[in-house]
């Protein structure tokens, strides 16, 4: 009987080891995380509101920014573990990094519309001789619209760069003649705010004509190697998450509506439900994710090799996890 009690004390001490080391195992860093005031934060809104009420698996710490550069930034000097960026700034920073960085998932599809009050705007080929006023110098909007312009032979179109949105949709207020590309939901919210201009064409569709049907990849999320190193349950533990988010998102308009209205992406919750239904916010992973990414990237540096960096990024850049 002696014999069996320290047994069944040793087992109990055994499991309570067990038990620890599993504890011990699990990671409870916290995930810096950088996004846009736009698609690619409406797509974790929900993840950002579970995180603040501690419902989240993982523990984050969120930072949104008006311009790409401000993410960019961050994740260059450490400052940021996971970032969601322009698709072309994730192979720029990939090759600034010297390879520093992994794409994990898509965050979001084509979100760029072009908006006016000038009837006689209905096509990229109708840009000719005209002036646009675009944000994202530097980013998928600017060279997504350069090689519109170039695959439809237009040489002559003005191109006018912003900050931020809302400057943009201050130029259509003042003169609605004017001409803007601007993604969503910022689009939608500028309709909204001017009845003299509506969305006239679709980047994406006129991009699918030049590219035998290929959709073009607005948002990228990537992390830092040195944290997924380190961290890569974390990082695991996102992607999940939001994916759950995005899903969440795309199914839950009212709940959605009302955390970017929170969150001052957008300022009232009718044109939030409009908005958000066009902003194709995606959680695209695995093969998926490298066939859809690689052959954009491919297309814009055949366009321009600086817009991705210079260079193609290897296969090493797409996380298989």
């Amino acid at each position: 009987m002696k014999n069996k009690i320290i047994a069944a004390a040793l087992s109990a001490v055994i499991s309570l080891g067990l038990m620890a080391g599993c504890a011990q195992k699990k990671d409870d860093t916290v995930v810096r995380v950088g996004s846009l005031k736009g698609p690619t934060t409406i797509g974790i809104v929900n993840l950002m509101d579970k995180a603040s009420k501690g419902e989240s698996e993982g523990k984050y710490d969120f930072t949104m920014a008006a311009a790409p550069d401000e993410i960019t930034a961050k994740v260059v000097s450490g400052d940021i573990d996971i970032a969601l960026v322009p698709a072309n700034l994730a192979s720029v920073l990939y090759n600034k990094t010297e390879g520093g960085v992994t794409a994990i998932d898509i965050n979001t599809l084509g979100v760029l519309y072009c908006v006016t009050g000038d009837s006689s705007i209905t096509s990229v080929k109708s840009l000719a001789g005209k002036k646009v006023i675009t944000t994202g110098q530097g980013a998928t909007p600017e060279y997504s619209l350069r090689y519109l312009l170039e695959q439809n032979g237009i040489t002559d179109c003005e191109i006018e760069f912003k900050s931020e949105a809302t400057e943009v949709a201050a130029v259509l207020t003042e003169d609605p003649t004017q001409i803007a590309v601007l993604p969503q939901p910022f689009a939608t919210v500028a309709c909204a705010q001017n009845e003299a201009v509506s969305v006239t064409f679709s980047l994406e569709e006129e991009w699918q004509l030049t590219t035998n049907g290929l959709g073009m990849v607005t948002g990228v999320t990537i992390v830092r190697n040195d944290f997924l190193k380190e961290h890569p349950e974390a990082v695991k533990t996102f992607i999940k998450e939001h994916e759950a988010s995005v899903n969440a998102a795309n199914s839950d308009l009212d709940t959605t509506a009302a955390l970017v209205v929170a969150q001052e992406i957008i300022g009232k919750e009718p044109i939030a439900k409009k908005a958000i239904p066009q902003c194709n916010v995606v959680c695209i992973t695995g093969d998926s994710l490298k066939s859809n990414l690689s052959a954009y990237l491919e297309v814009l540096y055949n366009s321009d090799p600086k817009s991705v960096g210079g260079k193609l990024p290897g296969d090493e850049f797409y996380f298989k996890g």
